[in-house]
Order: structure tokens, then C-alpha cells, then sequence
């Protein structure tokens, strides 16, 4: 009885965030070209950061501002151990920019399962939320802790979603 079914039930976390430098490609996207931005903006976030020598700090990595509609304005990258230095505020070519994954509370829900299945897990957070008195942050990110080329079946992909607290 005390098994809990991920998809239906995620776990649930109250957690305190230390703010992480990263580095992103932050653009406009129409919900249905978000694949093909993720794969272009880890591929460019990859080699920008190689060429500045500087050290990943955890997995990749898309964080949205606002609800997303028919068009979500996303940043993808991964966390840094040092602030990123390169681009500046344009980016230079690559559009590369540093950016930081901001300090306070959040609540966390570990997603397991397809991407298509992630408005569930995203309802179970924001249900918890409204339980606790509190007040949606208006960016969230997702941690994408499996990868897709390594682990074929998408029932065991594992996504990280973080929602801080206004």
C-alpha cells in the first residue's frame, strides 16, 4: 500500500536553492519547436563553455518564464561552477549569454515518465502549492537527468522540476 505510483503522485520537496551561475541561449519558441531548440541550444551552450575552459555543474537544464501558450520563452543551458565570461549580454555569435538559477525556496517533484506527462507533475506542484498558501515564482526550470540517446524508453526518463515560491 505504501507504493506510490510517480505519475499520479510525485514526490513532492520544500527545498532552500543556493543560486548557480550557467550559461544559456535564451529565445521565443513555439511549444512545438522546443526539441529542436533544446538540441541547438545544448550543442551551442556545450562548446561555448569549452571554450572558455569552464566546468559544468550539473545536468542540462530549460528554464521558463511565465506560463507558457502556443509560445514559451525558454532558457536552456547547464549550471556552471564559476560565473560563465564569455558573450556578454549579446552572446557574441552563438548567442550564448551567463545567466544564474536564482536563491530561496522552491518545491521540487521528481518526473518520471514521458515529457508529454509533465503538465501532470507540473498540476500535483502547483496543487501543493495552492494546499500551502503559496505563491507560484513566475520561472520554473526542469533538470533533464536521463538522456533520451542513452536511455530509449521513454517510461524511465527522469525530469527534475523546480518551482520556486514568489
Amino acid at each position: 500500500m505504501s507504493e506510490k505510483n510517480p505519475e499520479t503522485s510525485p514526490d513532492i520537496k520544500s527545498t532552500d536553492l543556493q543560486e548557480k551561475p550557467t550559461a544559456v541561449l535564451r529565445e521565443t519558441v513555439p511549444m512545438n519547436a522546443l526539441r529542436e531548440f533544446f538540441d541547438r541550444a545544448y550543442r551551442s551552450v556545450m562548446t561555448a563553455v569549452q571554450q572558455q575552459n569552464v566546468q559544468l555543474a550539473g545536468p542540462p537544464f530549460a528554464l521558463y518564464r511565465g506560463m507558457p501558450t502556443d509560445v514559451v520563452d525558454v532558457e536552456a543551458g547547464f549550471p556552471l561552477a564559476a560565473p560563465y565570461p564569455g558573450g556578454g549580454a549579446q552572446g557574441g555569435e552563438s548567442g550564448v549569454t551567463a545567466g544564474v538559477l536564482p536563491a530561496g525556496r522552491a518545491l521540487e517533484a521528481m518526473h518520471v515518465g514521458p515529457y508529454d506527462t509533465l503538465p501532470e507533475t507540473y498540476s500535483a506542484v502547483m496543487a501543493r502549492m495552492q494546499a500551502e498558501g503559496l505563491t507560484p515564482g513566475d520561472a520554473m526550470w526542469e533538470y533533464y537527468l536521463s538522456d533520451p540517446a542513452t536511455e530509449p524508453d521513454p517510461a524511465a526518463w527522469k525530469t527534475l522540476i523546480v518551482w520556486p515560491v514568489a
